[in-house]
């Protein structure tokens, strides 16, 4: 049975995972691979583009520009660009916060008008930090309270380059920036308080786009981009609920391949190391190995809230269970994603038997907890539901309910299949229940 589109699921704990996986094609990277295909001279070819519903929306989103798709049935895809006109329809993100951003960069662009949008969840995450700089480059941006939230519309063409030094230290926003930057009449600048995720670097380089790093400061230049060949790897932030899983009980060893190794995408890693996991990474393979551990806690702040932004749920299920208390700060960015992560992984722990104070920016974790049985909204929040099984099928001892089990097939389709088979843990559906 497929729970990809199961509202509810009860888990019921079985111990420790033990296995070999491949995770889905990057989420990060499939969005950016499909967007500088679209915007490229020729035709690309994309292979293990991410399955999840998210990265659909953004294929379909570029088809909407006159940009020709072609799928050979067996993972690889032939994209037509460059972009031929504006889109001829609008323009859905689904649940994709990269995917709304990172389009509105490219409408920026386009001489033509574009309408965006998302699901309930989307139209709630905050849209000025992309509408405030793409408004100085010259688009003309509008949406509901002045841009702040999805619907969007944008007005692009004219653009011209800027230096622009983001409030909150976000690769989405700077990537919407460079790729606006991309159409304008000379270098746009982005300079960030701490360095974030290099996706879009590396790839427009890669497709013959003129860009300069300088430590905290990103410059591109005007021009065309090259078609070219993307192989998509493994997802480093699907792999994170998997080495959690290997940590929480006596027994378990799991090992995941073929994942990406680029800048800032493995710092999850280094965070479960300073918590003494026995966690290997080989960068040359992309070969991530754990092993069952006593964990001990560890302080995070805002210089390591970039590297983890999406990763913080299932950290937050191993300081659970690791001995000491956890505080995790400057994380305040995080009650602006899918869902208020801050407040709802609070919640999480909480129903699963953990002290934990929620912070304005953060948590503390009081661990050393005996994980229990319980029931977990995970509010549309597909990182949280996926945390919410791991402590579930790995460290808890009876039946624990999760809501908003649907949105996990947002970026991880099958999840819970290979839950089952790591794990043994007994799973249904209840539907019924919610």
């Amino acid at each position: 049975m497929s729970f990809d589109a199961v509202e509810a699921v009860r888990v019921t704990g079985a111990g420790p995972a033990v296995g070999a996986l491949c995770v889905p094609g990057d989420k990060s990277i499939s969005h950016r691979a499909l967007l500088l295909s679209a915007l490229a001279h020729g035709t690309s070819t994309v292979t293990g583009l991410s399955r999840g519903q998210d990265v659909t929306h953004t294929r379909r989103a570029i088809e909407r520009f006159g940009v020709v798709i072609e799928d050979d049935g067996h993972g690889r895809l032939r994209v037509e660009g460059p972009l031929r006109h504006e889109p001829d329809d609008v323009l859905d993100a689904g649940n994709a916060g990269t995917g709304i951003r990172l389009m509105a960069g490219v409408c920026a662009g386009v001489d033509g008008v574009s309408v965006l949008t998302g699901d309930r969840f989307l139209r709630r995450r905050p849209m000025s930090r992309i509408a405030d700089p793409l408004r100085e480059m010259g688009a003309h941006v509008d949406g509901r309270e002045h841009g702040q939230f999805a619907p969007l519309v944008v007005r692009g063409g004219n653009l011209h380059g800027i230096t622009y030094a983001p409030r909150v230290a976000s690769a989405q926003v700077k990537s919407a920036i460079m790729l606006a930057g991309l159409s304008a009449d000379g270098p746009t600048t982005v300079v960030e308080a701490h360095p974030t995720r290099r996706h879009t670097e590396e790839m427009l380089l890669r497709s013959g786009g003129r860009v300069r790093v300088e430590e905290t400061r990103v410059t591109v230049e005007p021009g065309p981009l090259t078609a070219t060949d993307v192989a998509v790897p493994g997802d480093p932030s699907q792999a994170a609920f998997w080495a959690v899983a290997a940590l929480l009980a006596e027994g378990g060893s799991v090992v995941v391949e073929d994942l990406y190794t680029g800048f800032g995408r493995s710092d999850f890693v280094g965070v479960l190391r300073k918590m003494s996991a026995a966690i290997e990474f080989d960068e040359a393979t992309g070969t991530l190995t754990v092993r069952s551990s006593r964990l001990e806690a560890v302080e995070l702040t805002a210089a390591d809230v970039p590297g983890i932004v999406d990763e913080v749920p299932v950290l937050a299920v191993a300081a659970a269970v690791a001995e000491g208390t956890t505080v995790i700060s400057g994380a305040g960015e995080l009650r602006a994603k899918e869902s208020d992560r801050i407040a709802h992984t609070c919640g999480m722990l909480r129903a699963l038997g953990v002290t934990v104070t929620e912070t304005e920016d953060g948590m503390v974790i009081e661990g050393g907890a005996k994980l229990h049985p319980g029931i977990v909204n995970s509010h549309g929040d597909h990182r949280l539901a996926m945390a919410a099984a791991v402590a579930a099928a790995c460290a808890t001892e009876g039946e624990t309910l999760i809501t908003g089990w649907d949105s996990v097939a947002t970026s991880y389709p099958g999840f819970m299949e290979e839950l089952v088979r790591l794990t043994g843990a007994g799973v249904v559906a209840a539907e019924d229940e919610v």
